[in-house]
């Protein structure tokens, strides 16, 4: 006799809102509306012709025997997905992000690892571009840019905040030190071809519009910036989030405190119509998760940051 099946959209809601007590975080966690998950959860009960649910304020409980029914789907669903990693061609499992190019090398590479080990059967293919998204062919199941903005047909989660403000590396500030924003005119200023405002809006912020600088050096890449500042070449506009580990292990230091530049966020952007069985969903969490870890540093460490803003330009 033919299996009879209930729509497994509607297991995976039931499965879901069950293990996390909630209707909106099911709907967070498999990458879906509020208003699905309920759909999903009553197409279920009406095929079940039982309540599975107890509804109140924020929460949800389940019913005696929908307790009975989730101890039997919920290994059911994990034996599936097991089958699946384990027979299956492997192109599902394949999750294709495209970021720029300097967010990639600084960020994204060195946490990948913290993803493989929480999904270790999904090969993330790694792509980078600066191309605005709407520019980009079709394909990519994550797209990582600036934000947040509004694009048809795709969904907008913000993960990592940022902002700008001067570094430059220890021996360089041992050899020319920085104590107030006047002394950058000693210093070698290094400039992003793609952003080559960033030392003008900073200086004008800092009441110091008119400071000329020893020398100016412009790279073309934001991490061949950082790089060079790395290097002992000279200052740059560091972004915070680019930059933090490098503040904490002092291979960087932020010899003022401020001003600092706001930046866009980091945002995830989402195709709504595919979802590899919820892959995208889950790396766009989890991009959440490590940005709200390492958000950026509230005092940037070195003596410098201590002393209080000075401009005598």
């Amino acid at each position: 006799m033919p299996r009879s099946l209930p729509p497994l959209n509607a297991l995976r809601a039931f499965e879901a809102s069950a293990r996390l007590g909630s209707f909106k975080a099911a709907a967070d966690e498999l990458g879906v509306t509020h208003g699905a998950i309920s759909q999903h959860i009553r197409l279920l009960e009406d095929w079940l012709r039982a309540p599975l649910f107890e509804r109140h304020h924020r929460r949800v409980l389940l019913t005696a025997a929908a307790q009975a029914y989730l101890s039997e789907v919920g290994p059911a669903l994990d034996a599936i997905a097991l089958a699946t990693r384990r027979y299956g061609s492997g192109e599902g499992t394949v999750l294709r992000v495209n970021a720029p190019a300097t967010f990639a090398l600084r960020w994204l590479v060195p946490k990948l690892v913290n993803f493989q080990a929480q999904y270790p059967g999904v090969k993330v293919r790694l792509e980078t571009s600066n191309e605005p998204l709407e520019a980009l062919s079709g394909g990519y199941d994550v797209i990582i840019r600036g934000g947040p903005d509004s694009f048809y047909g795709f969904s907008a989660r913000p993960f990592l905040v940022e902002e700008r403000l001067p570094v430059c590396s220890p021996t360089l500030l041992k050899r020319l030190p920085l104590h107030e924003i006047s002394d950058l005119r000693t210093h070698t200023l290094l400039h992003t071809l793609s952003l080559p405002r960033l030392w003008d809006d900073w200086l004008s912020k800092a009441g110091a519009g008119d400071l000329k600088p020893e020398a100016v050096l412009v790279l073309d890449h934001f991490y061949l910036t950082i790089q060079a500042a790395l290097d002992g070449l000279g200052v740059a506009m560091g972004p915070t989030a680019l930059v933090s580990e490098d503040l904490v292990q002092g291979r960087l230091v932020a010899p003022f405190s401020g001003p600092r530049l706001p930046s866009r966020s980091y945002c995830t952007y989402r195709p709504e119509v595919t979802d590899k069985g919820g892959l995208a969903a889950s790396f766009c969490s989890w991009l959440e998760q490590e940005g709200n870890i390492r958000k950026p540093l509230e005092r940037p460490r070195s003596a410098a940051s201590r002393r209080p803003l000075q401009n005598k330009a």
